[in-house]
């Protein structure tokens, strides 16, 4: 693990995007501050920038640079959920332009994945972290099932976890109100 974290940390701090596990599906990644290299993902994914993307923190401290609040229900739903689950939050701030929602709002979702933590960590920033698929293509269940066109695309692939067979799924997706409810987007 540590030469992935190496090798992924020289490849963000250059401005370039990654491929990695996350602790849901695969992900492709970069610095989420940096609008050159969210473009770059566009790009890749063939994506349309209006459909948004996921962003990554390693604690609540990490969280609260990136959005003025967090609302005091949300830290006890997310401790119940058995599934990770991305947050909407009505406002945020410090990220690459094309990260906000036409309404300001942004997904950003705590991860507890140990690679993830440890190149968050390390990064000290927030990653962006998109399913590993073409837009409109199945995501990828696992490291096997993602496009060779699209691994070819990145700067780096990590090999860390890439022979593991979970099945996997896109984490469940929130959105938190101004007016203090939750409505769930994607279960």
């Amino acid at each position: 693990m540590e030469h992935d974290l190496e090798q992924a940390l020289k490849i963000l701090r250059s401005g370039g995007i990654i491929l990695y596990p996350t602790d849901t599906i695969w992900g492709i990644g970069c610095d989420a501050t940096l609008e050159r290299a969210v473009q770059k993902i566009l790009e890749i994914k063939k994506r349309p920038a209006d459909k948004g993307l996921i962003i990554l923190v390693d604690s609540k401290e990490m969280l609260l640079n990136y959005i003025p609040e967090i609302p005091d229900y949300v830290i006890p739903f997310l401790s119940e959920q058995e599934k990770p689950t991305t947050v909407i939050y009505p406002k945020g701030r410090g990220l690459a332009p094309t990260l906000f929602h036409q309404d300001g709002s942004v997904g950003i979702r705590l991860t507890f994945d140990k690679f993830c933590c440890h190149l968050i960590h390390r990064f000290g920033k927030p990653l962006v972290s998109t399913s590993a698929n073409y837009s409109g293509s199945p995501f990828p269940a696992d490291f096997s099932r993602i496009n060779p066109g699209l691994i070819a695309k990145v700067d780096y692939a990590v090999s860390w976890r890439r022979h593991e067979m979970l099945n996997a799924h896109p984490s469940r997706v929130i959105k938190v109100t101004e007016e203090n409810k939750i409505n769930i987007i994607r279960k």
